[in-house]
């Protein structure tokens, strides 16, 4: 891996968790421990280095690394406005922020043309949640096994126990239904004709990868059609190339009233997210600039990043890259999966490079997330599932680093049956 790193000292480094535990989170520092106590001190394209020296090839990162860390001419971007004009005044127009939303409507489906940029994906739920309001939607429908997020409206839409117990009462008017389920969707929405907001994924990623019947979305959006109902599409890890289209909505020819933006957006090296709406659906935000702001919402350095990340997407390929590589990687991780693991495998499914493998055996996925890390390889669990171990890797993988993603993943296999 070509980087530099900042020289820290190794009583620095060991201070590390005990920072985390003391100023932190105990448990976020308990969950390092149990992967080897490792700390990341640089990354570049598809490789993170540790403070051991180890060379770690970075499947994880929970999507947001579509163009790999630090793609030149992302740093270049951000470089360039940081040094220029990193935050404005939000009195004067900013040139910046405008090219940004530009770049973005070029690329999102057709009559997705306003953009409400914000800093997290729960920051882009919870603008097209007030999108709805605006229109008097205001019984919200999620799927099962969803997730939008942990602040209050994106955590009532997402529906886990174990993240919405402590925090109750959540918002009313809300319901879950089936995912890929049109049918229960259909008698849902005609309980709530009229005043009805609809939210999915096209793929449930913290789901555990959990892809719909073909044809699925186009139900969704007639239904929506057909009830009144206001659709929200929920793309924060799904978009911008990871299923190996520039988005779900364009898998099955489908527009909704909002999509949602937000990982890949930040190329990788600055926090960005956005709400792309129909002019319709962003009326009232188009009349009244105020009517929900951000102080950081459309930062001019977070712009730059976010046009950046936009023309690396386009100008690499790298959105039919990431649908080659997931045709190359998924039989093959399939293939050792099975061999190896046997009936302890229920499924290994995915699109492009969003990618899940279920195990039948409790505990299995945590065992094969630590053994990966052991071989040389970052991957991720699942929120909304114990069982899935999911990979989401860059569109910027080398033939050799798919031979060593796979030769890696064998040896993991092999280690959580020794």
């Amino acid at each position: 891996m070509n980087t530099t790193t900042r020289a820290v000292g190794p009583e620095d480094l060991a201070r590390t968790g005990e920072r985390w535990r003391s100023h932190l989170s105990r448990g976020r520092a308990a969950v390092a421990e149990m992967a080897g106590s490792e700390v990341e001190v640089a990354s570049s394209g598809a490789w993170v280095r540790t403070s051991s020296g180890r060379d770690l090839l970075n499947c994880g990162g929970y999507g947001v690394l579509i163009t790999g860390a630090r793609h030149p001419h992302v740093v270049t971007e951000v470089y360039r406005q940081l040094t220029t004009n990193p935050v404005s005044t939000r009195m004067l127009l900013e040139p910046e922020v405008g090219r940004a939303a530009e770049a973005l409507a070029s690329v999102t489906p057709a009559g997705l043309d306003k953009v409400h940029f914000a800093c997290s994906g729960a920051e882009a739920v919870e603008a097209a949640l007030k999108m709805a309001r605006t229109h008097g939607k205001y019984h919200l429908i999620s799927m099962e096994r969803g997730y939008h997020g942990k602040t209050f409206g994106a955590l009532s839409v997402t529906a886990r126990e174990v993240f919405q117990d402590p925090f109750r009462p959540l918002l009313p008017e809300v319901s879950h239904v089936p995912f890929g389920d049109a049918e229960r969707l259909e008698t849902e929405l005609s309980r709530y004709e009229g005043v009805a907001c609809v939210i999915v994924e096209p793929v449930q990623g913290e789901g555990g990868v959990i892809i719909p019947p073909d044809g699925y979305l186009r139900d969704v959006r007639r239904l929506c059609d057909e009830y009144g109902a206001f659709l929200v599409l929920d793309e924060v890890q799904t978009g911008l190339g990871r299923l190996g289209y520039w988005w779900g909505a364009d898998r099955e020819g489908v527009v909704p009233d909002v999509l949602l933006v937000g990982k890949g957006l930040s190329g990788g090296v600055v926090p960005v997210s956005a709400a792309v709406a129909t002019r319709e659906a962003f009326a009232a935000f188009d009349r009244d600039p105020f009517i929900h702001t951000s102080t950081f919402s459309g930062s001019p350095l977070a712009a730059a990043a976010a046009r950046a990340s936009i023309q690396a997407i386009r100008e690499d390929g790298l959105v039919e890259r990431a649908g080659r590589l997931g045709d190359t990687l998924l039989p093959e991780l399939e293939r050792i999966a099975r061999s190896i693991l046997g009936d302890r495998v229920r499924e290994v499914r995915g699109l492009g490079l969003l990618i899940g493998i279920e195990f039948t055996v409790p505990g299995l996925a945590a065992d094969l997330l630590i053994e990966l890390m052991a071989a040389g390889v970052i991957a991720n669990h699942s929120l909304n599932t114990s069982r899935v171990l999911r990979l989401t890797p860059p569109a910027v993988l080398t033939d050799n680093d798919v031979s060593v993603l796979l030769s890696s993943f064998e040896q993991a296999a092999r280690a959580v049956l020794a």
